[in-house]
């Protein structure tokens, strides 16, 4: 199996090692991309979008397609991410860590003994204990809130300066992560689950999938924004502006919770109950 495998991956290499020196060389100005593909975007994208952005007017509205199933994608990695990680509950440690919060004495308790979770004296920590330190954690809490508001203007304004969905999702999931890591896991699944980083995924794709489908019923084709003219209740050209922003918010929103959800799975190698 293994040697039929390398001798795959060498043919399929060595093809497309010779269908590479059929394209252009780099930077060939007599290329399609420099002769008629990259000037149209240069001249027309203010006429035909209204977005100063050609980076989000190429990636959202000429390039739809494309970016449509990069989101897909996305999602995919979330969802192999968990059917090959998530391990059922069932085979959660025996033993649970709790450190007295007024002494700072750590208490082990094994299978059968239990100690509340929302308990004020208590507080539950990893089996691999990493030190508390109320810096890390006091700092990140404040911070947080400032990178996740960072995030949204990323998003919202991805139109007229550097940003869009992607990287607007990005910075949010990051956010949520640096949570993780200077609280723990539990406590960031309690604010934002497995299930819920599924569903926003979930919705994520389906609002760009959705605009598009919503195209058509308008009887235009599929994620073509003109459509959305007499729906928004605005002309064509900023119909596509418009729809430019739902699309990248569903891009965000996808991006956001694809992130997190591979984390909770990579960082608790599928068990969800304690990890970095």
């Amino acid at each position: 199996m293994r040697l039929l495998g390398f001798i795959t991956v060498v043919l399929l290499g060595g093809l497309l090692f010779h269908l590479s020196l059929d394209f252009p060389d780099l930077g060939d100005a007599s290329s399609p991309a420099a002769t008629h593909v990259s000037p149209y975007y240069i001249e027309h994208t203010m006429e035909d979008t209204s977005v100063p952005n050609i980076v989000t007017a190429v990636l959202a509205d000429y390039r739809g397609y494309d970016t449509l199933f990069e989101t897909a994608v996305i999602f995919s990695a979330g969802l192999a991410c968990f059917f090959l990680m998530r391990i059922s509950e069932r085979t959660a440690p025996k033993a649970r860590f709790y450190r007295h919060l007024p002494t700072g004495l750590t208490l082990r308790i094994e299978k059968g003994g239990k100690i509340p979770e929302d308990t004020r004296e208590f507080e539950r920590i990893d089996s691999v204990w990493v030190p508390y330190d109320v810096i890390i954690t006091m700092t990140c809490r404040l911070v947080v809130p400032f990178i996740q508001l960072f995030a949204l203007y990323v998003i919202a304004h991805g139109h007229h300066s550097p940003g869009g969905g992607f990287q607007g999702g990005v910075i949010f999931g990051a956010a949520i992560i640096l949570y993780a890591i200077s609280n723990n896991l539990r406590r960031t699944l309690r604010r934002m689950s497995e299930r819920m980083s599924a569903l926003f995924g979930s919705v994520g794709v389906i609002i760009y999938g959705g605009t598009g489908m919503l195209c058509l019923l308008l009887g235009a084709g599929f994620l073509d924004y003109r459509g959305m003219a007499s729906l928004l209740g605005v002309d064509p050209v900023s119909a596509r502006s418009y729809s430019i922003l739902i699309v990248e918010t569903g891009v965000g929103l996808a991006v956001t919770a694809v992130m997190v959800w591979i984390y909770y799975n990579l960082s608790s190698a599928g068990k969800q109950d304690e990890g970095l």
